[in-house]
């Protein structure tokens, strides 16, 4: 079983930066594909981001590449999400995920955190 435990978020006003961190525990980390979700009041949860195992290969949403950067410290079994030029439309909360090797689908998810951005 993985326990995931998500910090970082906040308020922030358009245009600025926040990093998101999730911490992991159980499990062997480095075996996990890691994502990022999120979900808007009212709105379905949609996919952010997600980093292999290694970190080598790292998948986006369109409507964040370019601002937003995924990575690992597979040391310190944490996955981290670098929200930059930040927008209002990226308020949500944000829910770190883990998806373990051959599983169709994320297994285990964190109880997520607040980002809200003023315009």
């Amino acid at each position: 079983q993985v326990q995931l435990v998500e910090s970082g978020g906040g308020l922030v006003q358009a245009g600025g930066s926040l990093r998101l961190s999730c911490a992991a525990s159980g499990g062997t980390f480095s075996s996990y594909r890691m994502g990022w979700f999120r979900q808007a009041p009212g709105k379905e949860r949609e996919f952010v981001a997600s980093i292999s195992g290694s970190g080598g290969v790292t998948n986006y949403a369109e409507s964040v590449k370019g601002r937003f950067t995924i990575s690992r410290d597979n040391a310190k079994n944490t996955v981290y999400l670098q929200l930059n030029d930040l927008k209002p439309e990226d308020t949500a909360v944000y829910y770190c995920s883990a998806r373990r090797l051959g599983s169709t689908g994320y297994d285990y998810w964190g109880q997520g955190t607040q980002v809200t951005v003023s315009s």
